[in-house]
């Protein structure tokens, strides 16, 4: 699986970071980076709670 952010939809939050802070870091800057956008499958769970977590729904998950 691959994580996928529309960064055009992100306002950087930080709710995905508070969930899965080994996948995604808001930095000083105040952007949203993805550390891991092919992360294992132990953190589906967790991706998946950020995924409808986010207020602005702008992450996703694609199967690969």
């Amino acid at each position: 699986m691959r994580v996928v952010v529309d960064f055009d939809r992100c306002q950087s939050n930080a709710v995905c970071m508070g969930i899965l802070p080994e996948v995604f870091e808001v930095r000083d800057d105040g952007f949203l980076y993805v550390l891991d956008e092919t992360p294992g499958e132990e953190l589906r769970p967790r991706l998946e709670e950020a995924v409808v977590s986010c207020p602005t729904q702008a992450i996703s998950l694609v199967e690969e």
